[in-house]
C-alpha cells in the first residue's frame, strides 16, 4: 500500500501556495488562458526541460534563472501562444512578463519562473498580457487550483490536477500538481506543461534530484504521437512550510517525499497520456525482465509509442505481432526465445512461440477499454517479458484514432 493518502485541493493543498486562473484575452477562443502560481514565502525551485534545440523564451528564461538561483516564488503561465521560434523580441516579451508580474506581487523579476503553451511562431499579446497580471494576481485564493488548471490548456479535453498527503517526523506533508497536455507528447525530458507544489524542507539539490528522477518514471515515460514540444517545462517548488525537519541527505524521509513526488507526477503523466488528442483509451505497457530499469523502459516507451500497436488497439485488433516488433526495435537486446506478451488476462506469446487465444474475447477487452470510466476502467495493459533480468520499468500511451489528424490537420485554420 501506499504511504499517502489522496486529498482535495490540486496545487493549493500544500501550505503557503495561493492559485489563479483568469481570461486575459489570449486565447481567441475567450476561454481562460492565463494562470498563476504563487507561495508567500521564498520555495526552493527545480525543473527539468525539453531537450529540443528549438526553444521557447520561456524555456531559456527559466533555465538561466535556476542556474544562477534555486529558488522562487511565482510561477506564470499564458495559453495561447508558445512564443516559441520568434527570435529576440519574443525573449524581450518575456523577460517583460517577468518584470510586470513581479512588481504586481512586489517580489524580485529573479523570484518568478514563466511558461507559456499555445502556437509556435507566435508571440505574447503582451497588450492582454500586460491588462491580465493585476487581475491574475488580485484573483490569487487558497483554493484557486482548479482556475489554474483550466487557464492552461489548450487542445486539452480535461483539466488535470492531483494532491498527495503524508507524514514525515510526525506532521503532515502535501504535495499537489497541475498539468496539461494532449498532443506533441513525446517528452525527451519532463511534459508539456507540469507544475508541482510541495510544503517539505528540502535541500535545493535533493529537490533537483528527485525531480529527474521522477520526470524520467512519468512524463518521460509518456508518448501520445511522437512530437517533442518546443516548450515541454516540469517546475517544481517546495517552501517547507510544513515545519517538518529539513530533508538534507538521502534516507528513509528523501525516499517517502521521492516516491510521492513520482505518485503525483505519474498520475499527472496519465492524464495526459490518457487525454492524447482523439484518444479512446489509456495504454499502460508493463516490461519485465530486461538488464536494467532503463531497457525496460526504452521497450516499453517504444510499444506504447508505435503507430502500428496504437491504431491496432484504436481498432481492437489484439494483433500481438505489432508489440514484438516494436519490441524488438527499441534498440535494446534480448533473446526473443525468452519473449512473452500478454494483452490483459491474455497470454499470446510465451518462451517466443505464439499461443492459442479467444481472439474475440481480446478484441471485447479492447473495445471494454474505449467506453470504461476515465483513468479507471479505460486502461489497455500490455505486459511484455524479455528474460531474467531484474530491469522493470512501464510507459503510458493512448489509441491513435481518426480524430488525431483531424484535429491536427486543422490546428491552425
Amino acid at each position: 500500500m501506499a504511504d499517502w493518502q489522496e486529498i482535495t485541493g490540486g496545487i493549493t493543498a500544500p501550505r503557503g501556495y495561493q492559485a489563479a486562473g483568469i481570461t486575459a484575452g489570449l486565447k481567441p477562443s475567450g476561454l481562460p488562458d492565463l494562470a498563476l502560481i504563487f507561495s508567500e514565502v521564498e520555495a526552493i525551485a527545480a525543473g527539468v526541460f525539453t531537450t529540443s534545440q528549438v526553444k521557447a523564451a520561456c524555456v531559456e528564461y527559466c533555465r538561466q534563472r535556476l542556474q544562477a538561483k534555486h529558488s522562487a516564488r511565482a510561477i506564470l503561465c499564458n495559453a495561447g501562444q508558445a512564443n516559441a521560434a520568434t527570435g529576440t523580441q519574443g525573449y524581450l516579451d518575456t523577460l517583460e512578463s517577468a518584470l510586470a508580474i513581479a512588481q504586481a506581487l512586489n517580489i524580485s523579476s529573479e523570484s518568478v519562473l514563466l511558461a507559456s503553451t499555445g502556437v509556435i511562431g507566435q508571440r505574447i499579446k503582451m497588450d492582454a498580457l500586460r491588462s491580465g497580471i493585476p487581475k491574475v494576481v488580485a484573483a490569487l485564493s487558497e483554493t484557486g487550483s482548479d482556475a489554474a488548471a483550466g487557464a492552461i490548456i489548450t487542445t486539452d479535453l480535461v483539466t488535470k490536477s492531483i494532491a498527495l498527503e503524508t507524514t514525515i517526523s510526525d506532521r503532515p506533508v502535501r504535495i499537489g500538481g497541475i498539468a496539461k497536455g494532449s498532443g506533441m507528447i513525446h517528452p525527451n525530458m519532463a511534459t508539456m506543461l507540469a507544475f508541482v507544489t510541495c510544503d517539505a524542507v528540502v535541500s535545493s539539490h535533493l529537490w533537483q534530484q528527485m525531480l529527474a528522477r521522477a520526470a524520467d518514471r512519468s512524463f518521460n515515460s509518456i508518448t501520445v504521437d511522437g512530437d517533442t514540444s518546443t516548450n515541454d517545462s516540469l517546475i517544481a517548488l517546495a517552501n517547507g512550510q510544513s515545519r517538518t525537519p529539513a530533508i538534507i541527505e538521502w534516507g528513509a524521509e528523501a525516499e517517502k517525499l521521492e516516491a510521492m513526488l513520482t505518485a503525483v507526477c505519474q498520475h499527472l503523466a496519465k492524464a495526459i497520456a490518457r487525454d492524447g488528442e482523439g484518444a479512446t483509451c489509456l495504454i499502460e505497457v508493463e516490461v519485465t525482465g530486461a538488464h536494467d530499469e532503463l531497457s525496460a523502459r526504452q521497450i516499453a516507451k517504444t510499444i506504447a509509442g508505435s503507430s502500428l500497436v496504437k491504431s491496432a488497439i484504436f481498432g481492437r485488433d489484439p494483433n500481438w505481432g505489432r508489440i514484438a516488433a516494436a519490441a524488438g526495435r527499441a534498440g535494446v537486446p534480448f533473446e526473443q526465445e525468452n519473449l512473452q506478451i500478454k494483452l490483459g488476462n491474455f497470454l499470446m506469446l510465451e518462451n517466443g512461440q505464439p499461443l492459442q487465444f479467444d481472439r474475440a474475447a481480446a478484441s471485447a477487452y479492447l473495445k471494454k477499454a474505449s467506453v470504461g470510466a476515465y483513468l479507471q476502467q479505460d486502461t489497455v495493459l500490455i505486459s511484455v517479458n524479455v528474460g531474467n533480468g531484474y530491469g522493470v520499468g512501464k510507459a503510458w500511451g493512448c489509441d491513435l484514432s481518426y480524430d488525431y489528424v483531424k484535429i491536427n490537420a486543422e490546428y491552425t485554420t
